[in-house]
């Protein structure tokens, strides 16, 4: 399969989730719980570097964020 795809659901995670956030909001819950429960298990493997690559990618969230709060 090619990357530029025309198939309806490339991600086969994220389709599933959009196609059932419509009838079940729960979802969403259950993967907090499981992404969680993934952090933990990884924190208990290896240390704080996992808590330190689970914080990485909120850094340009949190710029952009203070970027769009400091705007007049």
């Amino acid at each position: 399969m090619s990357v530029s795809s025309t198939h309806p659901r490339p991600l086969p995670l994220i389709g599933w989730i959009a196609r059932d956030i419509g009838r079940d909001v729960n979802i969403v819950f259950y993967l907090l719980a499981i992404a969680l429960t993934v952090l933990v298990l990884a924190v208990k493997t290896w240390g704080l570097v996992a808590l330190t690559m689970a914080a990485l990618p909120m850094v340009p969230v949190m710029f952009t964020f203070f970027v769009w709060i400091s705007l007049p």
